[in-house]
């Protein structure tokens, strides 16, 4: 019976090719892993992220006439931002401030991520409602975040609450936050001086 041609070529091609194989994976294996964009990163650089918001809450309200009423309120959630260059991944968010149905909305925020590491922001816009629009901005954080500055910004995309009581809980959801930050780690303090005497200049007495 003959032999087929192609099983020889086959095997001849196999030999050749995989001690070039063999180099390759030696080579990235030593190479280590790519660096990601934390490993990338340039301190100061401004860079970008998105993400999406869900909070629950409740409010208190103050009747100032037929047509206007200030309200209190506090929010926590989650918030779960996207893309290479993101922030963070998932915070859990939480919101507190007032509402003045006729000017709108001054507060602050807290970003936490699963490592206990903060985000600091102070927020204001438009009265709470869907389509109303709001701004952040970030004043500071702690641990992996200290340093940090920037600010976001986004729609509530749904708000559901009861607004026949003075007080109730709502819900919210904004889809489209966006924003920008940068980080400057503040400067390290210099080790502190030894109060040990140098071996010279103990006190003999």
């Amino acid at each position: 019976m003959k032999k087929t041609p192609f099983r020889v070529a086959a095997s001849g091609h196999v030999r050749r090719v995989f001690p070039l194989a063999l180099l390759a994976f030696v080579a990235l294996a030593c190479g280590g892993p790519a660096k990601g964009p934390e490993g990338s990163r340039t301190p100061g650089e401004w860079r970008t992220f998105e993400g999406t918001l869900n909070a629950t809450g409740n409010r208190q309200a103050l009747r100032l006439g037929p047509d206007r009423f200030a309200t209190i309120f506090s929010l926590s959630g989650s918030l779960l931002l996207v893309g290479e260059r993101r922030l963070g991944q998932g915070f859990q968010c939480k919101m507190i401030g007032f509402n003045d149905n006729t000017k709108g909305i001054g507060g602050w925020s807290t970003w936490t991520d699963t490592g206990g590491d903060q985000v600091f922001s102070e927020i204001k816009g438009e009265p709470i409602g869907a389509g109303r629009r709001i701004l952040g901005t970030i004043q500071g954080g702690t641990g992996r975040y200290a340093g940090i500055t920037g600010e976001y910004e986004f729609v509530w995309k749904l708000v559901v609450g009861d607004e026949s009581t003075d007080e109730a809980t709502f819900q919210g959801r904004a889809d489209g936050l966006r924003g920008r930050f940068r980080l400057i780690p503040p400067a390290s303090s210099p080790p502190p001086k030894s109060s040990v005497a140098p071996e010279g200049g103990r006190d003999r007495s």
